[in-house]
C-alpha cells in the first residue's frame, strides 16, 4: 500500500451548553506514530477524540492528509479514520459477526451488499483479537471484556488509515489488556495507522505511545516523548496522586501508585 496520511488539528475546541471542554488545541499524528492522550477526568481527552473523529460539533480544523474533514465526503472520511469507542453502542440481539461487518460499510457503494472478501476481512479482524469463536454470539451475552475485543475488531475490519481509542483496555484485564495494545502496536508498523488513543494508564501509554499529549482544562499543557512529559511537575496535576517513577527491567517507565502512610510490615 501506499504511504498512510496522518491526522492533524489547528485550533480545535469543544464546548458543551457553553462549557468549554477543549481550548485551542494544535496536534498532529503521523501515519505509523502513537500518540497518548493522558490527563485527569475531565481534561478533554474524550472531547478531543470526538472531535478528531468528527462526532461532536468543533471548531477549528481536523484534516487527514492534509484534507479538511469538512472538505471529504463523509463516506470517504469514514473509510479512513475508525473510532473505537468507550461506551459504544452495541444491540443486543445483532451477532457478532453481523456487527464487526458493519465495519466494511464505508467500503460498500450504496444498496450494495457485502462479499466474500468483506466477510473475511470481518473474519480476520475478530481472530487478531482472539475473539473468532464469538461470531455467532449475541452481543448481549457477550463480557464486559468480549465487548471490548469485538468493537476493536469492528474497527480493525474498516482498514483504516487513523485509527481512535478511547480508553481501549477498559473492562479488560492484564493479559488482554496487552494483547490488545500488541495488537495495535503490529497494526500501526505493519500499515502505518496513525493511531490516538486516550489512556488512564501512564504506565501503558508510556510504553507504548511515542508521544504523550497532556491535556489539562481542555489545554495543551505538555507534548512530547513520555520520559520528558511524565516529570513530578506534571504527574503533581493530577489531584490526590501519590506516585513514584520508576525503570522497569527492560529500562521501561513506570508510574506506580504509593499508598498513604508507611507500608504494611512484610510477613
Amino acid at each position: 500500500m501506499g504511504a498512510v496520511s496522518g491526522i492533524s488539528a489547528r485550533g480545535v475546541g469543544v464546548r458543551y451548553n457553553g462549557r468549554v471542554a477543549v481550548a485551542g488545541v494544535d496536534c498532529s499524528v503521523e501515519g505509523g506514530e502513537w500518540v497518548a492522550l493522558v490527563g485527569p477526568n475531565g481534561a478533554g481527552k474524550t472531547s478531543l477524540l470526538r472531535a478528531l473523529a468528527g462526532t461532536v460539533a468543533a471548531s477549528g480544523m481536523v484534516a487527514v492528509g492534509g484534507r479538511s474533514r469538512r472538505e471529504m465526503p463523509r463516506r470517504r472520511w469514514a473509510r479512513l479514520v475508525a473510532v473505537v469507542a468507550q461506551h459504544p453502542l452495541l444491540p443486543a440481539g445483532m451477532t457478532v459477526a453481523e456487527y464487526v461487518l458493519l465495519g466494511r460499510t464505508p467500503h460498500l457503494g450504496y444498496l450494495a451488499a457485502e462479499g466474500a472478501n468483506d466477510v473475511a476481512a470481518a473474519l480476520a479482524a475478530l481472530e487478531r483479537l482472539d475473539a473468532g469463536a464469538l461470531a455467532a454470539r449475541h452481543l448481549g451475552s457477550l463480557s464486559g471484556g468480549e465487548r471490548q475485543r469485538v468493537v476493536l475488531a469492528r474497527a480493525l475490519a474498516q482498514e483504516p488509515e487513523v485509527l481512535l481509542l478511547d480508553e481501549p483496555t477498559a473492562s479488560l484485564d492484564v493479559g488482554h489488556q496487552q494483547q490488545v495494545l500488541d495488537l495495535v502496536e503490529s497494526l500501526r508498523r505493519e500499515r502505518g495507522m496513525a493511531v490516538v488513543s486516550a489512556l488512564h494508564d501512564l504506565t501503558l501509554a508510556a510504553q507504548y505511545a511515542d508521544r504523550l499529549l497532556f491535556l489539562d482544562g481542555g489545554r495543551v499543557a505538555a507534548d512530547g516523548p513520555p520520559a520528558t512529559v511524565l516529570t513530578p511537575e506534571v504527574l503533581g496535576r493530577f489531584p490526590g496522586a501519590r506516585v513514584a517513577l520508576l525503570q522497569g527491567p527492560g529500562g521501561e517507565l513506570v508510574v506506580a501508585p504509593r499508598r498513604a502512610g508507611p507500608a504494611p510490615p512484610a510477613a
